[in-house]
């Protein structure tokens, strides 16, 4: 194996400047704000000159740390490991050995594709804490980073493949080697215009809009003008109620639409390619972002329709996988973003032809439908009452909920369901969305059948099955179905245990286990 060190590319010295300097944002800002801007409007003095030249300085400092972690960061390759060394007063070194490798992620930014560039990602079994990938090198050349993909590739397939052996003229034989014949990988979807734009528009993305506006502001609390504000409150209050609607709505408008242009973007060109081994899910426009995804790392399929979505025949497509996920912070991995229905199984059948995806149903009881609203009842009676007493009439408008509640029961009631074929147990259940887990009995950590005293007289009980997904875990849960129902499971699960047993927890609620 190779041991001719390699370095980054020194767009990673402007990088690493840019990440530096964006944790200075806030900060600086609010040093801006507070010496600039005073009471009397913009000022511009010495003193104020002061503290902005401290934080010219200050930002000096991102661009020193820049050039020394490129200077000082190094990769190679012996005996079957990817070494990284870097660091300067501390030195750092990590071997992350070929066959812990699941998968490399590719990233091209803004500010690689120039210099033909890609941040790869390292991803392991154990990839660091909150979705952290084990290892990162920030910029290098595509042909570097496929040489590592490479590199990785024969290590797994146990190096070169022994072809005809060379006669020597000496009449001896040396045997010859090949490299492994590397599999092109094949399109299998490529997501169009028409449900790029669906998946844009219906994404709900503008919560995470606001949520950001909002935490921005807030670092900003103490420049805010409350007084101010609120006498221009007072003044709008005058023009009516409907002209406060409409700002609101054009707020609302505004975010909903940058919340489509962000969706938009990092979903451009959507492509799903596979070989023998991995999928390959491509996506972006300002930041080309590759995800690789190992076959034999896939613990599970979710399939999930809002209410929307569902209503057009639309869903979204999520790989429940083990180890490093290809996301940042732990996020799950979008195999499908968006597709029809009839569409997605196709893929999927082509994808996984081992599975069955149109398994048919074991609905819950009718029985068990008052288990669905009866606690949302217990807490909002008392505060629908509040409301209609304290406020009255306008109060008497929360009644509405109660309905609405009991629909969504009624709706989660008539989704839930289960479905045992073969080596493969299927789960559907309903939040507000809906939700289709397809797990495979070998993928399967654990399986817990719980029984409250309330559904012990109804013979009915809540089943969940544990997969390793991320760095959590993934459960699904079906609840307040036949206690035989949940008898076939722990059965499906554990053949050689022909007896479940009853044991009574220290609350009074007996649980089934197998």
């Amino acid at each position: 194996m190779s041991e001719e060190r390699y370095k980054l590319h020194p767009i990673t010295i402007f990088l690493n400047f840019l990440k530096g300097a964006k944790e200075l944002i806030l900060p600086f800002a609010f040093i801006f704000g507070v010496n600039l801007f005073t009471g009397d409007g913009f000022s511009l003095d010495w003193q104020t000159m002061i503290p902005l030249a401290i934080a010219a300085v200050v930002l000096v400092f991102p661009l020193i740390t820049g050039f020394i972690k490129w200077k000082r960061f190094v990769y190679w390759f012996e005996e079957g490991e990817l070494r990284i060394e870097y660091g300067l007063f501390v030195k750092k070194k990590r071997y992350i050995p070929f066959e812990r490798i699941q998968s490399l992620n590719y990233i091209e930014g803004i500010f690689h594709r120039p210099f033909g560039l890609v941040k790869v990602k390292v991803e392991t079994a154990g990839s660091g804490k909150e979705g952290e990938a084990e290892a990162e090198l920030t910029a290098i050349p595509r042909a570097d980073a496929d040489r590592i993909a490479e590199k990785i590739e024969e290590a797994k397939s146990g190096g070169a493949i022994l072809v005809e052996p060379l006669l020597t003229e000496e009449g001896e034989t040396v045997p010859q080697q090949a490299p492994p014949v590397k599999v092109e990988a094949v399109t299998k979807y490529r997501m169009s215009n028409k449900d790029l734009v669906v998946l844009a528009t219906t994404s709900g993305g503008i919560g995470v809009v606001i949520s950001a506006v909002a935490l921005f502001l807030s670092q900003f609390a103490d420049l805010i003008p409350y007084e101010k504000i609120y006498d221009e409150v007072m003044v709008f209050l005058k023009f009516g109620y409907m002209f406060i609607a409409l700002v609101i709505f054009l707020g609302l408008l505004l975010a909903w639409g940058i919340s489509v242009l962000m969706t938009f973007l990092a979903n451009y060109q959507f492509t799903i390619q596979t070989d023998e081994d991995h999928i390959y899910i491509t996506r972006g426009l300002l930041e080309k972002k590759k995800i690789t995804v190992p076959f034999n790392r896939i613990q599970g399929i979710n399939i999930t329709q809002n209410p929307l979505r569902q209503l057009f025949n639309y869903g979204v497509v999520t790989v429940e996988s083990a180890g490093g996920g290809g996301s940042d912070k732990d996020e799950k991995i979008k195999l499908l973003p968006l597709v029809k229905k009839p569409e997605m199984l196709a893929i999927l059948t082509d994808l996984f032809p081992e599975m069955e995806w149109q398994a048919e149903l074991v609905k819950a009881p009718k029985r068990g439908l008052h288990f669905y609203y009866r606690l949302d009842f217990i807490w909002m009676v008392p505060l629908i009452g509040g409301l209609s007493y304290f406020l009255f009439p306008y109060g008497l408008f929360s009644l509405l909920v109660l309905p609405l509640i009991l629909a969504l029961s009624v709706w989660q009631h008539r989704t839930v369901g289960y479905a045992l074929t073969g080596k493969q147990l299927t789960m559907q259940f309903r939040t507000f969305s809906k939700h289709t887990y397809f797990l495979l009995r070998k993928r399967v950590q654990a399986v817990e059948v719980t029984q409250s005293i309330f559904q012990r007289r109804k013979s009915l009980a809540s089943i969940q099955a544990t997969i390793m997904s991320g760095m959590l875990g993934m459960t699904a849960r079906i609840n307040h179905m036949e206690v035989e129902d949940a008898g076939k499971i722990l059965a499906w699960y554990e053949p050689s245990n022909n007896s479940q047993t009853i044991e009574t927890t220290e609350k009074g609620s007996p649980e089934i286990s197998g």
